[in-house]
């Protein structure tokens, strides 16, 4: 049995209704779960339960496996011709398009990111990043190889079959457009685990694929937790692939579940603490600005936030004034006012997270240049947050927050900066500011991350490839070189008439 959540928005940027079903979604129709349980969807903005949806379990796990893997086999993967795999997706973007702004309010909803975030940066590059992988599914193609004139050698690259997908809760609809594209292009079908903090999304596109016309089973969508549906889709022997974007410490397990079952393989897109690096011949404005996007864009509670901004001594002074100013006037509040920059965060837990490193912080002898509480008295709200005088050991320097707390360092020289940026186990993302191309170049270069940012920061195209190095994950998402995670090369030799 399946309930439908129904809402009313009427607010200052939207006014409009959304309506759809919270079951699972398995073999093209929306099922309750196994066992019958259900699992609460908080408003993070106060706390309190928007609706209940339905509990997956592993159970509904092997039922979706079972379902995607008639799919590929009978009417998806190798059945399906790649041009019309493309039309789907192109169609799905089609739809999309169409509930824009509802996908937006469910995402401000159910997230707490403002409307205006929701939808003119995760809806609008969800729909581009559908279009680009609907533009590859009939261009992934192998090569002729020669070898001599009585063989004909070429490879294919195939479908790998049935892949999972586990999803955070930070971008929701994003996260599941980068995971979804290149695997429905390339012939795959789909278990996804959206995160059971942020299900809303997820569920109202399981609507809009169904309309598309996608074949029952291509896409399941089983909600439920990560130590039941997540380890599931992990270990399950007749997943081939998994995907997962999360944590480092979530990462590794998945990678364990993997190698102790069928040694599938495995992609991820893991944490950051991302080195934001300002040089004296940098233009202030341009720094300051992007600086207050790197670190408090999506409430910070982005992999790739430039939670470490490193200033060089001869504009630290200024840099810090101007960007103190810039944060003290970012508008925290409702996700659906107008000018809210900044919506609360996830969940209580996350809250909690987020608060423990300020007081981290603050017991390590950290100065709170400005924020470092809660904002308000209801939901989970917290001040944007800069900490000056911190030492390269304390927790907030060197573990992923994952909330809008930033820390301010001086530095010296190009050759120090390097050091102390390069200096964590993650490898995610950086971003260098200089007006000196060679400089700021040779100083990208020189970063061990896999997206190197100048002048920017924390700007994204479905074009360009997006991944870590170190304890920052394994593959790359968006781009053509995604396309590699859903695809397995098959060598073909043909003998043209040599005899033994």
């Amino acid at each position: 049995m399946t309930t439908t959540f129904t809402h009313e928005f009427n607010t200052p940027v939207f006014t409009g209704k959304t309506s759809f079903p919270t079951g699972l979604f398995i073999n093209g129709q929306f099922v309750g779960g196994a066992d019958g349980t259900t699992i609460d969807v908080v408003n993070p903005t106060n706390g309190k339960v928007v609706t209940k949806i339905a509990e997956g379990t592993s159970k509904d796990v092997d039922t979706a496996v079972v379902a995607a893997q008639k799919a590929f086999d009978t009417t998806w993967g190798l059945e399906t011709a790649g041009a019309e795999r493309g039309k789907l997706l192109n169609k799905m973007a089609d739809l999309m398009e169409a509930a824009a702004d509802e996908l937006a309010a469910i995402e401000a909803l159910d997230n707490g990111k403002t409307f205006w975030w929701a939808k003119n940066v995760d809806v609008t590059a969800s729909i581009a990043c559908i279009r680009y992988y609907a533009g590859w599914a009939d261009k992934n193609h192998g090569q002729v190889i020669e070898t001599d004139e009585n063989k004909l050698a070429y490879t294919r690259h195939e479908p790998i079959g049935v892949v999972g997908q586990i999803i955070p809760w930070n971008f929701p609809l994003l996260m599941m457009s980068w995971k979804l594209g290149p695997a429905l292009a390339t012939g795959n079908c789909v278990v996804l685990k959206p995160s059971e903090f942020t299900p809303l999304t997820a569920l109202r596109m399981c609507s809009i694929i169904k309309e598309t016309g996608f074949p029952p089973g291509v896409v399941n969508v089983i909600v439920g937790y990560g130590q039941t549906v997540g380890q599931a889709i992990s270990e399950h022997p007749h997943i081939e692939k998994v995907a997962f974007t999360g944590s480092t410490l979530v990462g590794r397990k998945i990678m364990e579940a993997a190698a102790k079952t069928n040694l599938k393989n495995v992609t991820l897109e893991l944490g950051g603490k991302s080195p934001n690096i300002i040089f004296n011949d940098a233009d202030l404005d341009t720094a300051v600005g992007w600086s207050v996007h790197g670190i408090f864009w999506n409430h910070g509670q982005a992999c790739c936030a430039g939670s470490r901004i490193f200033v060089q001594s001869g504009i630290y002074d200024k840099f810090l004034a101007a960007f103190t100013e810039r944060t003290k006037a970012l508008k925290v509040g409702d996700p659906f006012a107008a000018d809210s920059y900044q919506g609360p965060q996830v969940s209580q837990i996350q809250y909690d997270r987020i608060m423990g490193y300020i007081e981290s912080g603050k017991k390590d002898g950290a100065t709170v240049h400005t924020g470092g509480e809660r904002h308000g008295t209801e939901g989970y709200f917290i001040q944007p947050t800069i900490f000056t005088n911190t030492k390269p050991t304390m927790k907030i320097v060197q573990e992923e927050i994952f909330g809008p707390v930033g820390v301010v360092i001086k530095f010296e020289d190009e050759e120090d900066v390097i050091k102390q940026a390069n200096d964590t186990m993650y490898g995610l993302a950086a971003a260098v500011f200089s007006q000196d191309i060679n400089r700021a170049l040779r100083t990208a270069h020189k970063l061990k991350a896999g997206t190197a940012w100048v002048n920017c920061a924390n700007t994204l195209n479905p074009q360009v490839p997006f991944g870590g190095f170190k304890q920052s994950g394994i593959g790359r998402e968006l781009g053509e070189y995604a396309l590699l995670n859903y695809t397995a090369v098959k060598a073909v030799h043909v003998n043209l008439g040599h005899k033994m």
